[in-house]
């Protein structure tokens, strides 16, 4: 056996590449061939310890309630049951220190994204049945977490007609301290695009998966940026290679690499790395179900395994393979028992090998990364002050401020999707305009006007939902998981999100407007035509402000348009035109009452007829009669004019306080999120 494990041993050292060759593939591999440290961590060591932690998952809190429901089942009374609670965490206990990248891999289901969720704090659904998390020698807190540790998620949020710079240079706006100057910010944006390797593309938008941009590399490599700013002593990555092909995951984890060296402690969670990715590790763990196979350095990975019996084969990866070995075998219950059996066995056989090492590393004797001998960067920053930035932040003034910056600057980028509304906007008016246009002298009749005026408030506010929602849904995820962060809070992203849209929504509403109104030839004057739009400015608000309520309150676009339709409709169906006020029964009269349509188009209507004599012929027979007497006659003359835009005005006032109350209490979860 000790022959065997010498060859096998032997085997896999002969497989590396020699020091000679390092360099060419480093240069072949590199982004940049520049390798050098710009931006390292100055604060003390930071360690990451777990003890004997045992985490028990509850599967039932793992479905959303929307879904649930679609199952016919009730979420409130799925939740807790014994048949839904499984252990994803067993006895697991480790220790990292600064300057080491310790990378969890393993199969679906081993327990890596369990552990993450631990680690940072955010395992909704799921309890500690024992052990602790102890980050620098103190028990992890939510407070702790924030103030040491960054979490960088699977996927990508980012604003995609942001350039990279600008994406960074809005983070720190957000996350620095008050006490740094703009010179300060504007450096520290520098030296991470510098650590980073992204200086030829910092001033390309990010993009995503419908704008062109930079590559998905480098978007991963933004999205790392984004929590390095702030400079933090733990950097914890899910998954950081999923989606990126084999030449961008290794220039990838080489730049983690390369952080972990700057004095900081990189955990990252991996499912099966090729073998050049797997050489830059300094420490593994092999998880399978929960436990721990190995754990340790992973250049001393082939030696345990081929000590126990388990050789890794001549030009294989050896994550590839001890994956493999590992992973639970599903295809029937008898190859499960069996491949969970000798997973259970490897893990016991481990636990007995590391039984009181320090740090419950294999081969604990391992001459450790020297953590010291970290080349300081010339352009550090000398500063210390970060371990208080969680106090320091921006106050609500500032966040609000930079925070509407970003939004304008992103629509306002998105060419395409604002032309496309402004052609929108004004075929509309253009068609129903000239609908009307062309009657010369003859003067329409009192239900072609009614009819015109009801669709003048009724048609584009509609158009103005879905889009509202699909915004908001697309964002909805970046802003989960920055107010997650502490980013920033609700109140200022509200006011930020009303107000940046605001020139959107004026100018829409000027396009669509003002064609009509003088196309259709309805009443002259500035007067009444200011009258006139603002309430088509205000129906159109009320739309919006309805839209964002619901995209905030909902899991999903679908639901969330449904919502929408749902309502737009009995608002439809009771604003005074498809039948008199008079004849609706007690339901829908209350619904009429909250009805912005309603109250659009009765305003609309005192605008058109109030004040002024209606002359109707009826044969040979010409009378006239008073414009209030045909307005009160559709009940739609019962409040006065400046009643009903301090209506509107609180109906759109009710939806924004609904907004602000599902930010401030709904977790913005999107669907990946759950």
């Amino acid at each position: 056996m000790a022959e065997k494990a010498t060859e096998e041993t032997g085997l896999w050292k002969e497989a590396s590449p020699q020091d000679a060759s390092q360099g060419l593939q480093d240069s072949l591999f590199s982004s940049e061939s520049d390798n050098s440290l710009y931006f390292t961590y100055s604060g003390q060591s930071n360690t990451l310890e777990v003890r004997d932690l045992t985490y028990q998952v509850d599967m039932a809190s793992q479905v959303p309630w929307f879904k649930q429901l679609a199952q016919f089942k009730i979420p409130w009374l799925s939740h807790g049951s014994q048949d839904s609670r499984e252990l994803g965490i067993q006895n697991l206990s480790f220790k990292v220190r600064s300057g080491q990248m310790l990378a969890i891999i393993g199969s679906s289901g081993c327990g890596r994204v369990s552990l993450l969720d631990v680690i940072t704090g955010r395992h909704h659904g799921g309890k500690m049945k024992s052990g602790s998390i102890w980050i620098n020698r103190q028990p992890s807190t939510p407070q702790v977490v924030r103030k040491c540790v960054a979490h960088v998620r699977q996927h990508d949020q980012l604003l995609p007609n942001l350039t990279v710079r600008e994406t960074l240079a809005f983070v720190a706006q957000m996350r620095l301290p008050r006490s740094f100057s703009q010179a300060q910010r504007d450096k520290r944006v520098e030296d991470v695009i510098a650590e980073l390797r992204l200086r030829q593309c910092a001033n390309t938008r990010v993009g995503n998966a419908y704008v062109r941009g930079v590559s998905g590399g480098e978007r991963r490599r933004v999205s790392i940026g984004v929590q390095l700013l702030w400079n933090p002593g733990i950097l914890i990555l899910d998954e950081p290679t999923s989606g990126l092909d084999s030449f961008t995951a290794h220039n990838l984890v080489k730049t983690l690499s390369r952080l972990a060296k700057g004095n900081r402690l990189v955990l990252i969670s991996l499912h099966q790395p090729r073998s050049d990715i797997f050489k830059l590790f300094d420490l593994v763990l092999l998880m399978t179900s929960g436990t721990t196979i190995y754990l340790g350095a992973a250049q001393h990975m082939v030696q345990y395994f081929t000590a126990i019996g388990y050789p890794c084969p001549r030009y294989s990866n050896p994550a590839d393979f001890y994956v493999d070995l590992t992973s639970i075998n599903r295809c029937s219950r008898e190859q499960e028992m069996a491949t969970r059996e000798k997973a259970q066995s490897l893990a016991a056989l481990f636990l007995e090998k590391v039984r009181g090492f320090d740090g419950f590393l294999w081969k604990a004797e391992t001459k450790e990364l020297d953590v010291g001998t970290c080349a300081a960067s010339q352009t550090l920053l000398q500063d210390s002050g970060y371990l208080s930035i969680p106090t320091e932040q921006p106050g609500a003034v500032q966040q609000f401020a930079t925070l509407i910056r970003r939004q304008i600057s992103n629509d306002f980028r998105d060419l395409p999707t604002l032309f496309i509304h402004g052609v929108e906007a004004c075929l509309m008016s253009l068609i129903i305009g000239f609908l009307y246009y062309g009657h010369g002298d003859i003067k329409l009749s009192f239900m072609d006007t009614a009819a015109l005026l009801f669709m003048i408030g009724a048609l584009i506010p509609f158009n103005v939902i879905l889009d509202v929602i699909s915004k908001c849904h697309s964002e909805r995820a970046m802003l989960y998981h920055e107010l997650d962060d502490g980013l920033y809070t609700a109140g200022p992203y509200f006011f930020a999100k009303v107000l940046g849209e605001l020139p959107e929504h004026c100018a829409y509403v000027i396009i669509y407007g003002m064609p009509i109104y003088w196309l259709a030839n309805l009443r002259p004057g500035l007067e009444r035509f200011l009258l006139y739009f603002l309430l088509v400015w205000l129906v159109v608000f009320c739309c919006r402000a309805m839209a964002l309520a619901a995209a905030a309150m909902l899991p999903t676009f679908h639901m969330s348009s449904f919502f929408c339709n749902a309502l737009y409709n009995s608002f439809y169906l009771t604003g005074g035109f498809m039948i008199n006020l008079d004849n609706l029964w007690i339901a829908p009269s209350w619904i009429a009452k909250v009805s912005f349509l309603r109250w659009c188009f009765a305003g609309l209507m005192q605008v058109q007829f109030n004040g002024f004599p209606y002359t109707a012929q009826i044969g040979n027979v010409t009378f006239s009669v008073p414009g209030e007497t045909i307005v009160s006659a559709m009940d739609l003359n019962s409040h006065p004019l400046y009643a009903i835009y301090l209506i509107l005005v609180g109906i759109s006032g009710g939806f924004l306080f609904l907004y602000y109350l599902s930010l401030r209490f709904i977790k913005q979860k999107s669907s990946q999120d759950w």
